[in-house]
């Protein structure tokens, strides 16, 4: 299985780039892992909110395969500790699926279509976090994960 994040917006921080070039690199030892930016939308002040995200959800939506699986990163999604989300990642690899596809919004959140073709969402938190910093999070949490699929000392109960 393959694991891709889609973000809306560059990383504008060297020192967060840097954070998540690390946990991309060591994820490489466990998952074929793709960290995929989808760039800010060109004069958006002239946009409505709506149409923001609907400019951003059309650009999200020719990034994926009809295979993929699609899960938002949404505050109101399903919360997990981390060892339930490496079981739940464990059950997608053992259900044979060959793409999960991961989505952090742009600033305004999903379009509807979005919503409509996603197949789940997760939060990562109760509290509102940047979209940058999502990003070394969400990233972060994949890496534990694996490590705790493989017993490895990184994660400590």
């Amino acid at each position: 299985m393959q694991i891709k994040l889609i973000a809306v917006g560059k990383t504008d921080s060297r020192a967060i780039q840097e954070l998540i070039d690390e946990y991309v690199k060591r994820l490489g030892f466990y998952i074929k892992f793709e960290f995929e930016i989808i760039p800010d939308l060109k004069n958006t002040r002239s946009l409505s909110e709506s149409s923001q995200k609907e400019k951003e959800g059309e650009l999200i939506l020719k990034k994926l395969q009809n295979a993929d699986e699609l899960i938002l990163l949404d505050e109101n999604g399903k919360q997990f500790s981390s060892v339930d989300f490496s079981d739940y990642l464990q059950k997608k690899m053992n259900s044979g699926l060959k793409q999960l596809v991961f989505v952090i919004g742009g600033p305004y959140g999903f379009s509807e279509a979005i919503y409509q073709r996603a197949n789940g969402k997760i939060s990562l938190s109760k509290m509102t976090f940047s979209h940058q910093m999502v990003r070394v999070f969400f990233i972060e949490q994949v890496y534990r994960a694996y490590t705790i699929l493989r017993n490895e000392p990184y994660h400590h109960q």
